[in-house]
């Protein structure tokens, strides 16, 4: 796999250097795949390994350290802050209402840190870890691998309110995820449809799309984009007034998989969240072309993916 792994990496750091004319669009200079070469050359193995062994007993978590990394990144940078406390100076990130008994796999970057800092003591930051997991997580479902540009610095502080105003919610408008993306320096197209497609894997609680099922934007009925077939199968798994806390493949097709059958779903009208279909329904939208390049080409969506998340992690 290893040697797999590498091949893969170089076709996506050609692809990389051909997008962008030969320079990263890296604004912070000293982010480098090279960062800790030389005081933790292992630090990507051994994330792996505790990833390997966590997924035996969790298939979700490779998608839910993803998030971890886009909720993170999101809010003020990728500074790791979405991993702090409450304290006395602190509200923590992890409270806000877009992690709220939503946001987890805190215990495996716990379990991460304690492998890292047994091999390099005080090395490697946390931010680092939840991009690295990333990278680790997308590759180990069978999704590209890319170079992850390290030497990011974790912050002392955390940002409720921004967590709440700043991260894309399940339930928004196309437009307002446009907005949002813009606001972190991301494409509004094809950053925006490539990094959705990480719902590809994982999954999502009855209650960030119930709405979508049985009053969709206040008309008392379901959302008319849905697929009907798609509809009476969610209305079954997620009964109006049932267990919010139910989970939902966001792929119903190849749930635990990295790979283009996310952007299918949606030429189907089976995107699980309005976020999601949004994308291929919103009618005149630039997003559409993208979505079913992707949904045909699954080289093209692997490379724009790796572009950016790496674009994604810069700040």
């Amino acid at each position: 796999m290893m040697v797999d792994k590498a091949l893969h990496v170089l076709v996506a750091s050609l692809f990389f250097v051909i997008w962008f004319g030969g320079s990263p669009p890296n604004a912070n200079a000293q982010l480098s795949p090279t960062f800790y070469d030389e005081t933790c050359p292992n630090a990507s193995a051994i994330i792996q390994g505790v990833l390997v062994q966590a997924l035996q007993t969790d298939p979700r978590i490779g998608a839910s350290l993803t998030r971890l990394h886009f909720h993170d990144c999101f809010v003020d940078g990728c500074d790791g802050s979405i991993l702090l406390d409450n304290t006395d100076t602190i509200e923590s990130e992890k409270e806000a209402v877009p992690n709220n008994n939503s946001a987890r796999g805190f215990d495996v970057v716990d379990d991460i840190k304690a492998a890292l800092e047994n091999a390099c003591p005080g090395i490697v930051s946390c931010a680092d870890i939840l991009a690295i997991a990333a990278e680790e997580s997308v590759w180990l479902a069978g999704g590209p691998s890319w170079k992850v540009p390290l030497g990011r610095r974790d912050s002392l502080i955390a940002n409720r309110s921004g967590a709440d105003s700043s991260i894309p919610a399940a339930s928004e408008s196309l437009d307002v995820l446009k907005s949002k993306f813009a606001a972190v320096g991301l494409d509004t197209s094809s950053d925006l449809v490539a990094l959705s497609g990480a719902h590809t894997f994982g999954r999502a609680k009855c209650s960030s799309f119930n709405l979508r099922l049985y009053n969709f934007s206040g008309s008392d009925n379901p959302d008319p984009t849905l697929n009907t077939t798609y509809l009476a199968a969610l209305q079954q798994l997620c009964p109006q007034g049932g267990n919010g806390n139910v989970v939902a493949n966001l792929d119903p097709t190849t749930s635990d998989a990295f790979d283009r059958n996310y952007f299918s779903n949606l030429q189907t009208n089976e995107g699980l969240l309005r976020s999601d279909q949004e994308l291929f329904s919103t009618t005149g939208a630039d997003t559409i072309d993208v979505v079913n390049n992707f949904s045909s080409n699954q080289t093209a969506f692997f490379e724009s993916f790796a572009v950016s998340m790496i674009r994604m992690g810069k700040y």
